[in-house]
């Protein structure tokens, strides 16, 4: 007999997403000389970064890993905790239940679930934006209205959609002619709307996106990635 990398054998693909939690909780988590098939039911949070920060930068393809706001955001997302600090969560350890058998609240989906939806995104479809760090993505829509509340009208930043897996949103700020403003989302869009138009090409096409957050012209910050035949045609 020999010890091999854990394996989970499926009957559908619709158990493909349940399967990779099992195997990378479980590839992060056990012990060299455990009993077969004992695994940590919690773990550090700490740890838990690491894992996600390496997966991350695995699937993807991209030497630009997680920061310390997005490990902030996400540790508010799974432990369903938006009042303590980014050092009340470094103390915390993380469940199982909490990883992918909880759905998350108001959702039908859990943390895993999410967040391998995002992996699967920008894998496909995001790559480059990622590399360039032109997507903050990990950051809540009221951690958005709070930078976005006091910046110029069209300024705008991308996050990863709270309600739909797989998804990226645009924010951006109108501002009136009083003054006031009004921070709006576009609808995510899907790696299947990214497939027929880039997203670098969608931003071009949307008047409204003037900066891109704090205060980088879209051409600037996009330009390197817009269609040529449609700058061409410009």
């Amino acid at each position: 007999q020999v010890l091999s990398l854990p394996i989970v054998v499926i009957v559908h693909g619709n158990q493909d997403n349940n399967a990779k939690a099992t195997v990378l909780w479980d590839n992060a988590f056990s012990e060299i000389d455990r009993v077969p098939f004992v695994v940590a039911e919690r773990v550090p949070w700490e740890k838990m970064c690491d894992t996600l920060n390496l997966k991350f930068m695995a699937e993807v393809q991209t030497t630009k890993g997680l920061l310390k706001e997005h490990y902030f955001f996400l540790a508010q997302k799974i432990f369903n905790d938006h009042s303590a600090s980014l050092e009340d969560f470094q103390s915390r350890s993380v469940s199982w239940a909490q990883f992918n058998k909880e759905i998350l609240p108001g959702r039908g989906f859990t943390f895993w679930q999410w967040f391998d939806g995002v992996l699967d995104l920008t894998k496909r479809c995001l790559k480059s934006y990622w590399s360039d760090r032109l997507i903050i993505g990990f950051i809540s829509k009221q951690y958005v209205c709070k930078l976005l509340s006091t910046a110029p009208d069209g300024t705008f930043l991308l996050r990863f959609s709270d309600s739909e897996i797989g998804g990226v949103t645009i924010a951006h700020v109108i501002r009136g002619k009083d003054g006031t403003s009004q921070v709006e989302n576009i609808q995510p869009f899907s790696a299947k709307d990214l497939s027929i138009r880039s997203l670098g090409d969608r931003i071009r096409d949307l008047g409204q996106l003037r900066n891109l957050y704090p205060n980088i012209p879209k051409d600037q910050a996009f330009g390197s990635h817009y269609n040529s035949e449609w700058v061409g045609a410009a």
